[in-house]
C-alpha cells in the first residue's frame, strides 16, 4: 500500500519530467539588499557576475522587482543551463565562491529563496529574438492530483493567445521542486514599454472567438477546479548588474 501511495504521489511530476525532459532550467535566487549598504551591493553584484556570469551555461541576469510584497528585491536568475551546471557553481571551495562571500552576500540580507524552473516550449511563444527590458510575471498555484487537469486549462489559454496576440513574446516554466504557496507554475511576458500593461484586456472576448460562443464560463470553473489562485509581480531587466546582456537569442536558446 505505501509503494502504491508514493506512486501516485510521483505521477504527475514523473509526467512533467517526461514531456519536458530537454527543456532549460533556470536557477532563481531572490536577493534581499542591506537597505544601507545598496551601492556596495550592486557594485560586487556587477563586478561578480561580470567575471563569473558572463557566458556559458552559467550565464546570469539580474532582474529588480518592481511590485508586490517582494519590491525592491533582486532576481539572480541562472540560465538557460541544465542540472549538470550546478557542481560547479555550487563549489563552496571555488574562486567563485569566495568571491560571492567576499564581495556579495556581506551586503544582503541573510534571507535567500532559490527556486529551480523548467522551460515548457508546447506553452510559450519565443518566436524571434527580442531585447530583454520588462517582465510581467503571473504565478500559479495548481491542485494537488489536478496536474492533468490543469494543462488542459493551459491548453486551450495557449491557443487563445497564439492566435489572438501572436506577436507578443511569452514563456511558460515549471517549479522543478515542491514550493510555497502561488509558485507551481509561472507565466512571463516579455515587453519593452509599461504601456503593455494599460492594454484592454480582451481575454475573454478571444477565449469565446477560439473556443466558441460561451465557453468562457466554463473556462472559468475548469480554472477554479484545478488551482488554489495566482500572485503576480513586474520586473525590470538589470543589465548593468548581469553577466548577459538583455539580446535574447530565441534561436540559439538563450
Amino acid at each position: 500500500m505505501k509503494k502504491v501511495l508514493i506512486t501516485l504521489l510521483l505521477i504527475p511530476f514523473l509526467m512533467s519530467a517526461q514531456e519536458n525532459q530537454q527543456e532549460p532550467i533556470f536557477m532563481n535566487v531572490m536577493l534581499t539588499p542591506n537597505p544601507a549598504k545598496i551601492t556596495e551591493f550592486e557594485a560586487g553584484l556587477a563586478a561578480h557576475n561580470k567575471k563569473f556570469h558572463a557566458t556559458g551555461p552559467n550565464a546570469v541576469r539580474v532582474y529588480w522587482i518592481a511590485s508586490g510584497k517582494h519590491s525592491g528585491k533582486y532576481i539572480w536568475s541562472m540560465g538557460p543551463t541544465s542540472w549538470a551546471a550546478f557542481d560547479e557553481a555550487n563549489n563552496p571551495d571555488s574562486a567563485h565562491s569566495a568571491d560571492w562571500n567576499a564581495n556579495v552576500a556581506p551586503y544582503a540580507e541573510a534571507d535567500m529563496t532559490t527556486t529551480y524552473w523548467k522551460g515548457d516550449a508546447k506553452h510559450s511563444h519565443l518566436t524571434k529574438d527580442f531585447e530583454m527590458k520588462n517582465l510581467a510575471i503571473f504565478y500559479l498555484d495548481i491542485k494537488r492530483f489536478k496536474e492533468q487537469a490543469f494543462m488542459g486549462v493551459l491548453d486551450k489559454v495557449t491557443k487563445v493567445f497564439k492566435e489572438k496576440d501572436g506577436d507578443e513574446q511569452w514563456g511558460v516554466y515549471f517549479n522543478e521542486l515542491h514550493s510555497p504557496k502561488y509558485q507551481d507554475m509561472v507565466w512571463v511576458n516579455f515587453f519593452d514599454s509599461m504601456a503593455f500593461m494599460g492594454r484592454e484586456d480582451k481575454f475573454a472576448q478571444w477565449y469565446e472567438e477560439v473556443h466558441g460562443e460561451g465557453t468562457f464560463m466554463t473556462f472559468l470553473k475548469e480554472f477554479e477546479d484545478s488551482t488554489h489562485g495566482n500572485y503576480s509581480e513586474l520586473w525590470t531587466f538589470r543589465e548593468d548588474l548581469s553577466g548577459l546582456s538583455g539580446q535574447v537569442q530565441v534561436t540559439s536558446g538563450q
